[in-house]
This record gives C-alpha cells, sequence and structure tokens, in this order.
C-alpha cells in the first residue's frame, strides 16, 4: 500500500494525460466521422469510394498495429521527406502522434454510426423542410443534424467508451500515460499486479463518469419522443 500511495501521484498525473488523449482523440474522430457518414451518401462515386476505402481498412487492422505503423512510419516518411527538403531532425510528439491516431482509427468506426443515424432520420421531416422554403444547409443544421444525434447516440456513446479504454495503446510509443507510469512502477517494486489494477480501477471512473454523461445527453434528445 505505501508503494502505491508514494506513486499515486505520478499515476494521477498519467491520467490526466489519458483524459487529454481521449478528449482530442474524440474530437478528430468525430470529425472524420461527420466527412465520412457524408461521403458515404454523397452522389459522388469518388468520394464514397475513398470513404469506404477508410473505414474497410482501418477496421480491418488491429488498433495496435495501426498505432505503430503510423507513429513509426510516419516519423521515417516525415524525415525523409525533410532530408530532402533540408530540414533537420523532425522528432514527433507521442502526444501528437498519439491522439491523431487514435482519432483517425475511431473516425473509421463513427463514420459507421453517423451514417445509420443520417439513415434513421424519416424522409417525412426532411421534406416538409424543404417544403418551409429552407435551404439544404438548414434542412440539415436544423433537423437532419438533431435527428441524427439522436439515433446515434448509442453507437456514439460505445465508440467512445472503447476509444477511451484504446488510449492505453499510446504507452506502447513513449507517452507517459497512467498505464507507462504503472509499468515502470511495478517494475522497480516488482508488484505490477497491483499497479495495474489502480489503473483498471482508474479506467473504470473514467468509463463510469462517460456512460452517465451519454445516458444524460440520451435523455436530453429523446425529449418527448418517448412519450410519443
Amino acid at each position: 500500500m505505501t508503494d502505491v500511495i508514494a506513486y499515486f501521484p505520478l499515476i494521477l498525473k498519467g491520467m490526466l494525460l489519458t483524459v487529454e488523449v481521449a478528449l482530442l482523440s474524440l474530437l478528430i474522430s468525430t470529425l472524420l466521422g461527420m466527412i465520412g457518414a457524408l461521403a458515404k451518401l454523397s452522389k459522388s462515386r469518388i468520394a464514397q469510394s475513398i470513404a469506404g476505402t477508410y473505414t474497410t481498412i482501418i477496421r480491418g487492422i488491429p488498433d495496435l498495429v495501426l498505432m505503430t505503423i503510423i507513429f513509426f512510419g510516419g516519423q521515417i516518411l516525415l524525415n525523409n521527406i525533410g532530408e530532402k527538403l533540408g530540414w533537420d531532425y523532425i522528432d514527433v510528439s507521442p502526444f501528437v502522434a498519439g491522439f491523431l491516431t487514435i482519432g483517425f482509427i475511431f473516425g473509421a468506426y463513427m463514420t459507421e454510426s453517423f451514417r445509420g443515424g443520417i439513415l434513421a432520420v424519416s424522409r417525412g421531416e426532411i421534406e416538409a423542410g424543404y417544403a418551409f422554403g429552407m435551404t439544404p444547409f438548414n434542412v440539415f443544421l436544423r433537423i437532419t443534424l438533431p435527428a441524427m444525434i439522436r439515433h446515434a447516440l448509442p453507437g456514439f456513446g460505445n465508440n467512445w467508451l472503447v476509444l477511451a479504454k484504446t488510449t492505453a495503446l499510446v504507452s506502447v510509443i513513449g507517452l507517459q500515460d497512467m498505464v507507462y507510469t504503472a509499468g515502470l512502477a511495478g517494475g522497480s517494486t516488482r508488484k505490477p499486479f497491483t499497479f495495474y489494477c489502480v489503473v483498471a480501477f482508474l479506467f473504470l471512473i473514467i468509463t463510469g463518469v462517460s456512460d452517465v454523461g451519454v445516458r444524460w445527453l440520451d435523455r436530453r434528445y429523446s425529449v418527448g419522443v418517448r412519450r410519443a
């Protein structure tokens, strides 16, 4: 117990870093997911093909493999380009690489969640918007998007919970999150089981709070719907 107390401030610092990575990854994945969903539902065959290829490849490769490929491969590619342009060696930040990679990965899953949500919106509501003289942008912003959020929330919430746990992978590229810190503490005290149990508990706190938040959003966007 003494060892846990001694290392707990460092683990908490790593936990804050984990939350930062998770939130930034969520932002990236939400943007990519919306772009991907609109591309898949567009009339452009090129946009559909690009979005389809993106989701197929990303969902077919394990997250750990993608993390290492993008981090190490991206760094090599960036420095090869930099060498030709006469730049100094570029050391990619594990923090930036971490949230960009996780955001890129989960953008594929968000794409399918948002696509399903958009398809679930009643066509009658959309046609009513056009009948009132609304522009396509206003129809999407004021009718399709709010209704899509309600339909997509279950999938979105599930993706967020998985994303939050996936942040543990950033420890393999050297980011000192709570998993990385727990590994060092467990190695130095020879009590890895104890420290990884602490990390598991902290992840449960993150996902538990997140679950409460998603449930609140679900209730908020379902006001009047369930009564009907």
